[in-house]
């Protein structure tokens, strides 16, 4: 209980930072007899309907009024009348659905409005009028499908301004030129499909542009012109199949660029070209990417920090993708389709925060580097998918025997080296060794093979004519019958009288020929299977 006022049940008052704070007090109406000095009044998630004048009357030096989560749904003309040094109004997360020109007069000094989250439809000209000090307007998440072309007007000193999450179907580029000193523009989800040109004609000072699941799937050439001081700009969750490289161009300050969750498949070669002084891209959730191209950021000499999370098709980073980067600390290649990483992608010492976790590694001797990379960095864990016998481990800690590189340490391949040139060397003396033992044995080896090659040759030369097996059996027959004489034909025959003996043989053959029926029948069998003589042997 306050001694200069009463204090509600469920409400906390402190007199001497003059706060009152009734948060699920279950309170209908705004308390009247609360110390008259506060300065500060927080009566969130109650369930007030309305604001009446006559209430805030009592409570001039208010400066912080928070009515969020109640069931507000009216406000009526005036109620604020009173409250000139008020500085804060806070109304989100309420039922409101109309406001006229007069809902917030007497609120001079404000500066933060905050309507988010109410049944808003439309913002009629002139509606924020009297609220020349105002430096932030939120007015998200409501039903805003109209902006007319004077409902900013007199926001001189307008600096961030949220009309995401309404059913805007375009850009209300007239109602937004005259806020010239506006530096923070939150327009996304909305249902925009394009952006045309000079959507954001005047707003020079403009430093953060968010556009994010707009539903665009085109962007002008001349969308982001006269942006000239943009810093950070928010393109993801829309449907763009390529990275709008011409239109990014026109943004030489651009810092920090998120375009994931849109339908690319390839981040091509310069894909980012002109943003030379960009340090922080975020490429997540893209569910097409596959493959970042080498060069891909050829001009972004200057970027820091690349996030490339979530991209489950993603498993392509062509070599050279990274090159170029000197200034980049933190990489993160979380949750995509990578099995391996080169160890040239990227200089992996330098960075500061790697994350390359959630990916369906396969842990083999090709990424015994990488577990070295990681050891001194506090990373998330590289949990191996392949081979079975590493399902499940951290490559951080596994050693090359597990990797699979029997003779990855130094030691080992000297060790293995030294055994290999030992052994040929001993191969080599032995061979020696064994030569010079018995090298007259070869050499006779050798002597009596050509004598014998030069025999056979000359032997098939002189004797080159063979029977068929005709003359065999034939040959057979006449020895049966005549011995005698079959003895004196198989003399051996010098070489001088070959020609002579052929010469007789080719007579004889004839006589034979004539002879042989009659032997056949005389003998039956007796010839058949009998062995065939050799020419050599006659």
């Amino acid at each position: 209980m306050s001694n200069a006022g009463f204090c509600p049940n469920g409400c906390t008052c402190d007199d001497d930072t003059l706060v009152v704070s009734c948060v699920g007090a279950s309170l209908e109406v705004i308390p009247i007899a609360l110390n008259p000095s506060i300065q500060r009044l927080v009566l969130k998630e109650n369930r007030i309907k309305t604001v009446e004048a006559a209430v805030f009357q009592f409570y001039g030096d208010l400066k912080n009024v928070d009515l969020s989560s109640n069931h507000l749904f009216n406000i009526p003309d005036g109620s604020f009348e009173a409250q000139k040094q008020v500085v804060e109004l806070h109304l989100k997360h309420n039922k409101i659905s109309a406001l006229t020109e007069k809902t917030f007069q007497g609120l001079k000094s404000l500066t933060v409005l905050n309507l988010r989250d109410n049944y808003l439809e439309s913002l009629k000209n002139g509606l924020f009028a009297s609220l020349q000090k105002l430096e932030e307007l939120d007015l998200g998440q409501n039903r805003i499908s109209k902006v007319e072309p004077n409902a900013f007007q007199k926001l001189g000193t307008l600096r961030v301004l949220y009309l995401d999450d309404n059913q805007l179907r375009t850009i209300p580029s007239p109602a937004l030129a005259p806020l010239n000193a506006l530096a923070e523009l939150h327009i996304g989800w909305n249902a925009f499909s394009t952006l045309p040109d000079d959507a954001f004609k005047g707003l020079e000072q403009l430093t953060i542009l968010d556009v994010m699941g707009a539903g665009l799937d085109n962007i002008s050439d001349g969308a982001f012109r006269g942006l000239n001081a943009l810093r950070t700009l928010k393109l993801g969750g829309n449907k763009l199949r390529e990275v709008p490289t011409k239109q990014l161009a026109v943004l030489p300050r651009l810092e920090e660029l998120t375009l994931g969750q849109n339908f690319f498949t390839i981040l091509r070669s310069g894909a980012f070209q002109g943003l030379s002084k960009l340090k922080k891209l975020d490429i997540s959730g893209s569910k097409l990417l596959t493959t970042v191209e080498r060069g891909a950021f050829s001009d972004n000499a200057n970027l820091e920090s690349l996030v490339l999370n979530s991209n489950k098709r993603l498993a392509t980073m062509e070599d050279g993708s990274l090159a170029g980067l000197p200034n980049l600390r933190h990489l993160m290649l979380r949750d995509n389709a990578f099995t391996s990483f080169s160890e040239s992608l990227v200089a992996w010492n330098e960075l500061r925060r790697l994350d390359l976790s959630e990916n369906p590694i396969v842990c083999d001797c090709s990424l015994m580097w990488l577990a070295e990379v990681l050891v001194p960095r506090n990373s998330s864990p590289v949990i191996c998918a392949e081979p079975a016998e590493s399902k499940g481990k951290s490559i951080k800690g596994m050693t090359p025997d597990e990797l699979g590189c029997a003779f990855s340490d130094p030691r080992k391949q000297a060790l293995l080296a030294t055994l290999c040139a030992g052994g040929l060397a001993l191969f080599t003396g032995l061979a020696l060794i064994l030569y010079y033992r018995c090298r007259r044995r070869v050499r006779d080896a050798l002597k009596d093979y050509k004598w014998k090659n030069r025999g056979i040759s000359r032997k098939e030369h002189e004797y080159q004519k063979t029977f068929s097996d005709d003359e065999y059996i034939v040959r057979s027959a006449h020895a049966h019958h005549h011995h005698h004489h079959h003895q004196t034909q198989n003399q051996p025959i010098p070489p001088h009288h070959h020609h002579h003996h052929l010469q007789q043989q080719q007579q004889q053959q004839h006589q034979l020929q004539q002879q042989q029926q009659q032997q056949q029948q005389q003998h039956g069998q007796m010839t058949v299977g009998m062995k065939p003589i050799p020419v050599t042997e006659l």
